[in-house]
């Protein structure tokens, strides 16, 4: 069994939807970058129909479905995935394969742009300095946001781009990977994350305790030994110094 004992001497965290809210930044990365590609080809003139007009956006959405069943080791790779979907929607829309490549690499640089638009929670950079002093830091995300062209990367030396590994949560490496270069093991861990099946449950199998943020209100019972339900990010200090 499990034991819970030793001192805490690491975290990690999830980033979307742990240190900010990113429904509002999806929906505005999703629409932002696929409006400026129907734009950018519609001035091309190769078409009487729009890109968008052939190609809704809820068709670029069932592209990357196919997409990730098609390349399933990519699965957790979704810049690869949204820039392969858009790829071949260029070709079948009409562009020659370079010219293709070209737009495709454009509008994902877009979407990069859109998707770092983002706006942490007011308590994240005071808690992480605070945090920083007492503890070494990691981030673990299955998400495709680069943490250093975040201010936030200061507190991150460590971060793990889970999805590019090819390993995304729940899958044990990333956190293990987190954990080597971070110099713990997982009895002196704990990580931070709102999703039970990709942040609890594979941190909790590895014997790391587990700040749980249950934004949904999703459970309210007896939590198993080492997972600590939280309703929000700024609850981790007072957690932290119940546990010491």
């Amino acid at each position: 069994m499990t034991s819970f004992t030793s001192p805490l001497t690491a975290l990690t965290f999830d980033l979307d939807d742990t240190l900010w809210d990113n429904h509002g930044v999806m929906v505005a990365t999703e629409s932002g970058h696929y409006d400026w590609l129907d734009d950018a080809t519609a001035r091309l003139d190769i078409q009487r129909e729009r890109m968008s007009e052939r190609f809704p956006l809820s068709a670029y959405q069932e592209r990357r479905q196919q997409v990730a069943q098609r390349e399933p080791l990519r699965r957790g790779d979704f810049t690869w995935i949204r820039q392969q979907s858009l790829l071949e929607m260029l070709r079948e829309y009409g562009l020659r394969p370079q010219d293709a490549e070209d737009y495709a690499a454009a509008a994902m640089e877009q979407f990069m742009i859109f998707r770092h638009q983002l706006t942490p929670y007011p308590e994240v950079e005071a808690m992480l300095d605070e945090l920083g002093q007492r503890y070494a830091l990691a981030a673990i995300t299955n998400g495709n946001v680069q943490i250093t062209r975040l201010p936030l990367a200061r507190h991150f030396p460590i971060a793990i781009a889970a999805g590019e590994l090819l390993a995304p949560k729940p899958d044990a490496r990333p956190f293990l990977a987190a954990l080597a270069r971070l110099g713990s093991t997982p009895s002196q861990a704990m990580h931070v994350g709102d999703s039970w099946r990709e942040d609890v449950l594979p941190a909790l199998r590895l014997g790391m305790r587990v700040a749980w943020i249950d934004k949904h209100d999703e459970h309210r019972g007896d939590m198993p030994a080492g997972v600590f339900r939280l309703t929000h990010i700024r609850e981790l200090p007072a957690l932290l110094t119940h546990l010491k």
